[in-house]
């Protein structure tokens, strides 16, 4: 664990989104990254799309492997480390695959070997790229690669579970071949904790590479049911960072809030700020937390069409630089010292059966048991109702009480008490 947590942005560049990797101007980069350094983050995280990269199985170009280290070394200049994300992938509603992956030469994105063997070397020879940059933290495999391996994506790339624990033991084993002893990881977005048949599996999040990372939105329907300034809003993202613990193998595994932000209308702008001071704080309030990195760091340019409306503002910074107040909030938390937190010690059941990850989900019994204990002030986590009764791992683990979703929430009107 790092000596105090970290800060960090998800870095968007504020002239041609994604796309200047087509076009790339270092010094424009560096205008950015000055932007960033200068509300005194510590890393960003950062995104080659792959189809610009790798646009044939066997062609990784080397002038975009020589930008991305360019990238990675300015922001170093600037004191701030880089994580890297590989596969991309999936980036604010558009999917980058390239061309000898999808319709006439359509391949699984997961099972087939070509495919693999393409992928593995991709990864492989970014990381060995930057291994020697001391900036450089590691590779992410990919952006939410999950939402391509099931519904609700129009053309999922099917995989059993066993398929994708194959998939992500061999792509973390490339990034480490290329750059040993950097803190490689995976990353979904929440249909990993919520949805039942999703083959990307809390386990596995929360037991392959270096830590866990998690990715809290709001619009998911925890924000349409309960409101912008709820608690189950407002401590969204630390419900899941301490979700994920159920699941970890070593009961203190790092875990990495990598993306979190203030969707617009859900939270509207001049909400904003507040928002981002609550959810800092109460993701502050997590034992174990690695860090912290918003989404994202400048606004989508208005010239680019076809965004999701709420994709032009996400940004802590304006498109042409200027810091908002969510800037302003971020600033000062990352400014400031945080002691480690207590342990949480009171844990909630959840059900180790993937198949039922569902009542985790917002609306579900563990969800609203969980911030049933959150409002009365009980700092609730969870354990696996595998787990429940092993004292030596609930001991590991600070946890003194166990409770389950039906002792913890109102029996049903016309129901009757067990």
């Amino acid at each position: 664990m790092p000596p105090a947590v970290r800060f960090g942005v998800n870095y968007t560049p504020s002239e041609g989104w994604f796309h200047h990797w087509l076009d790339f101007d270092p010094d424009s980069v560096r205008a950015d990254l000055d932007s960033i350094a200068a509300l005194g983050l510590d890393h960003i995280r950062v995104f080659p799309l792959w189809p610009y990269f790798q646009p044939n199985r066997t062609l990784i170009r080397g002038r975009a492997v020589e930008q991305l280290v360019q990238l990675v070394d300015a922001a170093a200049e600037r004191g701030l480390d880089v994580n890297v994300d590989g596969l991309q992938g999936h980036l604010s509603s558009f999917d980058y695959l390239p061309a000898w992956t999808r319709t006439w030469h359509r391949r699984n994105l997961f099972t087939d070997p070509d495919v693999l063997d393409g992928q593995a070397e991709y990864l492989r020879t970014l990381a060995a790229a930057l291994a020697d940059r001391p900036g450089f933290l590691g590779m992410t495999l990919g952006n939410e690669v999950n939402q391509f391996s099931a519904g609700p994506h129009p053309d999922p790339d099917r995989a059993t579970e066993a398929e994708i624990d194959a998939w992500l033991e061999r792509m973390l084993a490339a990034c480490e071949k290329g750059a040993p002893g950097r803190l490689h990881l995976h990353a979904e977005y929440d249909a990993t904790w919520y949805q039942d048949d999703m083959p990307f599996t809390p386990a596995q999040a929360a037991r392959h590479g270096a830590l866990t990372a998690v990715h809290s939105w709001v619009f998911n329907g925890t924000a349409q049911r309960h409101g912008r300034s709820a608690v189950p809003t407002e401590h969204h993202a630390a419900y899941l960072v301490e979700l994920s613990k159920a699941w970890a193998g070593d009961p203190h595994r790092p875990v990495w809030l990598q993306e979190v932000g203030a969707p617009a209308p859900l939270i509207p702008p001049v909400h904003a700020a507040a928002f981002t001071e609550a959810t800092v704080a109460n993701a502050l309030d997590c034992p174990d937390l690695w860090g912290i990195t918003w989404w994202c760091s400048h606004d989508v340019s208005r010239q680019l069409a076809d965004f999701p409306e709420l994709e032009y503002g996400l940004g802590l910074l304006t498109n042409d630089r200027r810091p908002k107040d969510t800037a302003r909030v971020l600033a000062a938390a990352a400014s400031r010292e945080h002691p480690a937190p207590a342990p949480r010690t009171t844990a909630l059941v959840v059900p180790a059966e993937p198949a039922s990850r569902s009542r985790c989900a917002p609306g579900g019994p563990v969800f609203d048991a969980f911030f049933r204990l959150t409002a009365d002030g009980a700092r609730p986590t969870t354990v696996l109702d595998t787990r429940a009764d092993d004292g030596e791992h609930l001991a590991a683990r600070g946890i003194t009480e166990v409770v389950t979703p039906e002792q913890v929430l109102p029996t049903p009107q016309g129901g009757t008490s067990s």
